[in-house]
């Protein structure tokens, strides 16, 4: 019988500590390893080049560290996947995969919205890569023979939308599908399970969780993630020894984190709905914001990430909203034992075309809220005092705030 989530958090990717007699994952910071074997170092380096398992020598780290790859370990075993790779970054996690799909074609089907670098990575072009933005349903119709990737986020940043990933794998065909999953980490969703054929994660955020590591991470077939070491062994993106070492250490706590935070999103969201300062509230556990009922059987929760519009419109008001803060942090990033606010349309999705801002909801006046794990009254006392800056609309009916709520 398989072992409990909770349970393979705390042991994965520790298979080894027993013979190597340690009890915490071993930190090796080593640049280069010895190779007194040329013959067996030079098959080492034949096999770690081409994305594979080292033979003998790890060589040098830009092709492999054993703290990172116990880490890789951990999170293939969460993700349900055969492997995983794990980069400097999420975004130079995504140019791997994206580069790697080059073999496949020039073509790429992605869904807005999504991170904003992500967005501009695709739309600039950079990577020599063609993209065609479609709605969840019209997948399909955007597929053409060139197609190498259809590319998802969901939950979405920052308008928290659900992409339905059975529906999505079912209009990709043989086409490999990529779900980024950082808002819900594999403790609420398990994007493989549905279909999926990779599923990646900025672990700057809830892997992380800390705000001390800057990391990506992508996990899928063997062949697939092959490819992708075979990229990142030739660019240089193999994520830093301590950085895996914090990730690898903060996995036990992963689904105590998210579930703590969630239950505190949830209530802030209800209270923020009912707010009459509040002009709107977008978040998956409120009323008529799950119109697939993806909650409870794609996600096992809404989450604790949540944005909102002030009931002014104004700029100053926002950033005297935004100013007025004291316990919440005014900082992009999401994911930390910290509560964390930030406009998008002003930071993390300014590089967005203003155009498709717009079309998908990131309005000048959005507010992202990723939930810490403070407590939640003081959470409330902070937002609440804050905004004391906003001019009230009148009080709203019952069936008004149901239409906030949706």
């Amino acid at each position: 019988m398989e072992q409990g989530f909770a349970t393979r958090a705390v042991h994965a990717g520790r298979e080894d500590f027993a013979e190597l007699g340690v009890h915490a994952p071993p930190l090796d910071f080593s640049s280069t390893y010895p190779t007194p074997d040329l013959d067996a170092a030079a098959r080492s380096f034949d096999s770690l080049v081409m994305g594979d398992a080292p033979q003998g020598s790890f060589v040098y780290q830009r092709l492999f560290n054993p703290t990172t790859d116990r880490f890789e370990k951990a999170l293939a075993e969460l993700e349900g996947a055969e492997d995983a790779a794990a980069f400097g970054s999420g975004m130079a996690a995504l140019s791997a995969v994206l580069l790697a799909a080059k073999s496949r074609g020039g073509h790429v089907v992605a869904v807005r919205p999504m991170y904003g670098t992500a967005d501009h990575l695709l739309s600039s072009g950079l990577l020599g890569l063609e993209v065609t933005w479609a709605l969840q349903d019209e997948i399909a119709q955007a597929m053409r023979p060139d197609t190498a990737l259809v590319f998802i986020e969901t939950p979405a940043n920052p308008t928290l939308e659900l992409v339905d990933i059975a529906a999505v794998v079912r209009q990709a065909g043989a086409v490999p599908v990529l779900v980024d999953s950082t808002f819900a980490t594999p403790v609420l969703q398990q994007p493989l399970a549905l279909g999926a054929s990779m599923v990646i994660h900025s672990a700057t955020k809830f892997l992380g969780g800390h705000g001390d590591v800057v990391a990506g991470v992508v996990a899928g077939s063997h062949a697939l993630v092959r490819d992708i070491k075979h990229v990142r062994a030739a660019t240089g993106g193999l994520l830093h020894p301590l950085s895996s070492y914090l990730l690898h250490r903060g996995l036990p706590t992963l689904q105590l984190r998210v579930e703590r935070a969630q239950a505190t999103a949830v209530l802030l969201a209800e209270r923020l709905a009912e707010d009459a300062r509040i002009a709107s509230v977008r978040f998956p556990g409120l009323a008529g914001q799950d119109p697939r009922g993806l909650v409870g059987t794609q996600m096992k929760g809404p989450g604790s990430v949540l944005s909102f519009e002030l009931a002014s419109d104004d700029p100053a008001v926002m950033r005297a909203f935004v100013g007025a803060l004291r316990l919440i942090t005014p900082a992009v990033s999401l994911g930390s034992t910290d509560t964390l606010i930030q406009p998008p349309a002003m930071l993390t999705h300014r590089v967005v075309d203003a155009g498709a801002r717009e079309q998908t909801g990131i309005t000048a006046g959005l507010l992202r809220l990723s939930v810490g794990l403070e407590d939640m009254r003081d959470l409330w006392l902070d937002l609440d005092k804050a905004l004391s800056v906003v001019p009230a609309r009148a009080v709203r009916s019952g069936a008004d705030r149901m239409a906030v709520a949706g």
